[in-house]
């Protein structure tokens, strides 16, 4: 029974780290982004006065390797430091995935071109999809 029980758990492991189309470097990236992103939250939180503890702990986190103490006069000038530097770090870490996600496009898209040029234009052709709200009515189109 344990026999079985140990070599399922190995293939269950090996199958779940194989099977992903996300490759782990890009993972990795985007987690340190979530975190990032969360702490910043935090911090903002903190900054704008709320003191829970849950918070506090970690404000207190965030500055674990620092001198920096809560007490001290100029925090929020701290808070707003460490937030610009967590932007930078989601800033950083958003360039290589961008490149990646252009370079796979392209590559997909040359590989396509080569195949089947039809289906390329087809995929081309089809309206993107974009978040910028209704079109502008005629009359501001024309004004401009």
């Amino acid at each position: 029974m344990q026999h079985l029980m140990a070599e399922a758990g190995s293939t269950a492991g090996r199958a779940t780290g194989q099977s992903s189309a996300i490759p782990a470097w890009r993972r990795r990236i985007e987690e340190r982004i979530a975190k990032a992103r969360a702490l910043i939250g935090s911090l903002i939180c903190f900054r704008s006065g709320n003191n829970m503890p849950r918070i506090v702990r970690t404000v207190r986190m965030a500055f674990a390797r620092t001198n920096v103490s809560l007490s001290q006069p100029d925090i929020t000038q701290k808070l707003t430091e460490r937030i610009d530097d967590l932007k930078q770090i989601i800033a950083a870490g958003g360039k290589p995935i961008r490149r990646y996600t252009e370079r796979s496009t392209r590559f997909n898209q040359n590989c396509l071109f080569q195949s089947d040029q039809k289906r390329l234009y087809e995929s081309l052709e089809q309206p993107m999809v974009s978040g910028t709200g209704p079109a502008p009515n005629h009359a501001d189109t024309v004004a401009f």
